[in-house]
C-alpha cells in the first residue's frame, strides 16, 4: 500500500515490483529541510550568500583579467578558483531556493537532472582540490626558486597547469558517476538536500561493490594528493624561510601563502565534517547540512579573501569603486 501510495503522490503508473525495479525517471528529492516559519529567512539568506558569491567573484575575475598588472601566475591561476567556486555555488543554491517553498511530497526531480546535478557538485569538489594544488605548486617555484619564477611559470605553463586541473577533475568524476549511472534503479527517493553520487547508486538494488571501491580509491587518491602536495610544499618553503633568514622573503611568504593556505583549510574543514558525520547514521541532518554549507562557505569566504588580504587586489578595488564615486560625482 505504501509504494500505491507514492506511485499516485507523483502521477505516475505504478510498476510491476516482481524484479523490485520502479521503471520511473521522476525522483523525489528531500530538499532543505526547514520549518514553515522558517522558509522565508532561509531563502532570503540563502538568496544574499548566492548573490554575493556571484558578484564577488566575477568581480574578481573581471578585475583580474582587466588589470594589466595583475596578469601574473598567481592571479591567473586563482581565476580557475572564482570560475569554480561561482559553478559549484549555481549548481546547488539554485535549486534549493526552488524548493523551500515547495512541499517535501512534491519536490520532483527528473533522474538526468539528478545525474548532472551529481556529476557537477563531485566536479566542483575534485575541481578545488586541484586548482588548489597547482596553485600550491606556484607558491612553491615563487618562494623556493624565485629566480627561475618567470622561465617556469610562463603564459604556457599557467594554461598547461589549469586544464590539467580541470580535465582530471573532469576525468575521475566521469568514471565515479558513470558506475552509478549503469545500475538499475528499484528505489526513486533522494534522502539529500541535492543529488550526489551516493544518492544515486543508494537507488539501485543491484550490487554497488565496484562503486564502493572506486569511490573509496577516488577519495583517498584524490584526498591524498591534495594533502600531500599542499604539506609537502609549505614544508619545503618554511625550509627556505628558515635557512635564508630573509626578513623580506619571509614577509612575502607570509602574505602570500597564508592566503592561499587559509583557502585550502576552509575547503578542506568543510569536506572533512562532511565526510566524518557520513560515519554517524543519527547526525545525518547535520551531515546534510555540512553538505550544503561546503558550497556556500568556501565560495563565499574565498573571494573575500583574495580581494582583502592580498594589497594588490585590494587596492585596485578601493581605485576602482573611487572612479565610481568620481564620476558619479561629475554627472551630479
Amino acid at each position: 500500500m505504501h509504494w500505491e501510495w507514492l506511485s499516485s503522490r507523483v502521477k505516475l503508473p505504478l510498476c510491476t515490483m516482481d524484479n523490485q525495479t520502479l521503471r520511473t525517471d521522476i525522483l523525489l528529492v528531500e530538499g532543505l529541510k526547514v520549518s514553515l516559519e522558517s522558509s522565508i529567512p532561509a531563502f532570503i539568506l540563502l538568496l544574499l550568500i548566492y548573490i554575493f558569491i556571484m558578484v564577488s567573484n566575477i568581480c574578481l575575475v573581471v578585475l583580474i583579467t582587466t588589470e594589466r598588472s595583475l596578469h601574473q601566475p598567481m592571479y591567473l591561476l586563482f581565476c580557475n578558483m572564482s570560475v569554480n567556486d561561482v559553478f559549484g555555488a549555481t549548481i546547488i543554491i539554485p535549486h534549493l531556493l526552488s524548493n523551500i517553498f515547495v512541499p517535501s511530497s512534491d519536490r520532483y526531480i527528473p533522474y538526468i537532472d539528478c545525474v548532472i546535478q551529481a556529476f557537477c557538485a563531485h566536479f566542483y569538489a575534485s575541481a578545488t582540490h586541484t586548482i588548489l594544488m597547482i596553485m600550491a605548486f606556484d607558491r612553491y617555484v615563487a618562494i623556493c626558486n624565485p629566480l627561475r619564477y618567470a622561465t617556469i611559470m610562463t603564459n604556457r605553463m599557467v594554461v598547461k597547469l589549469s586544464v590539467s586541473a580541470w580535465m582530471v577533475a573532469l576525468l575521475m568524476v566521469l568514471i565515479l558517476i558513470g558506475l552509478s549511472v549503469r545500475l538499475s534503479r528499484c528505489r526513486w527517493i533522494i534522502f539529500n538536500p541535492f543529488c550526489d553520487n551516493a544518492s544515486l547508486f543508494k537507488l539501485s538494488c543491484e550490487s554497488v561493490l565496484i562503486n564502493n571501491i572506486y569511490g573509496l580509491s577516488y577519495t583517498v587518491v584524490l584526498l591524498g594528493s591534495s594533502i600531500g602536495s599542499v604539506t609537502l610544499t609549505y614544508l619545503k618553503i618554511a625550509a627556505v624561510c628558515v635557512l635564508n633568514n630573509n626578513k623580506v622573503l619571509n614577509s612575502k611568504a607570509l602574505q602570500t601563502c597564508a592566503t592561499h593556505l587559509a583557502v585550502y583549510i576552509i575547503m578542506f574543514v568543510s569536506g572533512l565534517i562532511n565526510i566524518i558525520l557520513h560515519r554517524f547514521p543519527n547526525l545525518s541532518d547535520y551531515r546534510k547540512l555540512a553538505s550544503i554549507l561546503f558550497h556556500v562557505v568556501p565560495p563565499a569566504m574565498n573571494a573575500i579573501i583574495y580581494g582583502l588580504q592580498i594589497k594588490v587586489v585590494r587596492q585596485k578595488i578601493f581605485i576602482m569603486f573611487s572612479r565610481k564615486r568620481t564620476t558619479v560625482a561629475e554627472v551630479k
